[in-house]
């Protein structure tokens, strides 16, 4: 039976765009082990994967070379004799584990000059959106696009779970879960959820890391900032009759559980990252400005996400239902 490691990205969002490549490697390769190396902020979405063995998580700081301890890991790899390392991000360190794991076959994109550290090199794109095909183009030979439509993402959930830790939060009934932060910068940000959330008849339940709580204050909702595990939200976002969220993690989280959402897109685009699910909306104005992809609004005026209103979205969310 091959056995693959994969070197998984160090986002949510990215890592759930790359989860159409472990599908076609299962409907490619029949019995297959994957394994996938994972930071441990991403390893719990990682392991509701159906397509995923085991998650090893990898001990290394954000952005940290520690080369000795990735030689380390490397090493203790090797007992677990794998045919293919899948290097998913493009920096030279992320190829050092599979290096030192000495498997024999180690396929990625050339990113930063990995000549040596990988050996199957797939050519940089002049435009590697979507994520969701950049990432499945690694399942075929380099110069290969994979068949189209690819297999969306999915996450595992016990719904007795899912329902337990609602009721712990104190969500009884109904809820909607609003997502207002986004790691990458403030120009992701959308600026209503607070008009909005005065505007929703059932209970809103604001979900984000601690270092969220700013942009989830002030939302006439249950403040769960900051307050949950990763495993948590996860559950709580299963259990909600809907979610609006920026273009975040907890985006493409919603639409691997089939969580009816809408999604708000502003200096990001739906057409490179999209909540890949059917019943996801996803809204973006289309500026001439956007997308830029900057953290902050180069031009000062943040257009993108400001124009968008509250009436606009909360039109939207009615149409989820419709």
């Amino acid at each position: 039976m091959p056995r693959i490691l994969v070197v998984a990205p160090n986002w949510i969002g990215d890592a759930l765009m790359a989860q159409p490549l472990l599908a076609r490697l299962r409907e490619k390769l029949g019995r297959v082990r994957i394994d996938l190396l994972a930071p441990p902020w991403v390893a719990p979405v990682l392991r509701r994967a159906p397509e995923v063995d085991e998650v090893i998580e990898a001990p290394f700081g954000h952005g940290a070379l520690e080369l000795r301890r990735r030689w380390r890991l490397g090493r203790s790899l090797r007992a677990r004799t794998y045919d293919q390392a899948i290097v998913l991000p493009n920096s030279w360190k992320s190829a050092l584990v599979p290096f030192f794991a000495d498997i024999p076959i180690r396929s990625g994109y050339v990113g930063e000059s990995r000549y040596g550290l990988l050996n199957l090199l797939y050519a940089k794109e002049k435009d590697r959106f979507p994520m969701a095909l950049h990432y499945a183009r690694l399942s075929e030979t380099p110069g290969t696009d994979p068949a189209e439509p690819l297999p969306q993402p999915r996450l595992r959930v016990d719904a007795g779970a899912a329902r337990a830790t609602a009721q712990r939060f104190g969500l009884a009934g109904r809820y909607a879960v609003f997502c207002p932060g986004a790691e990458y910068g403030p120009a992701k940000r959308w600026p209503y959820f607070k008009e909005l959330s005065e505007r929703v008849a059932v209970e809103i339940a604001v979900l984000g890391t601690d270092a969220e709580k700013e942009s989830c204050a002030g939302i006439r909702a249950k403040n769960l900032a900051g307050k949950t595990t990763l495993d948590e939200a996860i559950e709580l976002i299963a259990g909600a009759q809907f979610v609006v969220t920026n273009d975040s993690g907890l985006m493409h989280v919603a639409a691997a559980l089939g969580t009816p959402q809408v999604a708000l897109f502003g200096s990001s685009s739906p057409e490179h990252t999209p909540p890949l699910a059917a019943n996801a909306r996803a809204v973006w104005l289309r500026l001439e400005c956007s997308p830029c992809f900057a953290r902050e609004c180069p031009l000062g005026h943040f257009r993108c996400m400001k124009e968008l209103t509250a009436e606009r979205v909360l039109r939207e969310t009615e149409k989820l239902f419709q």
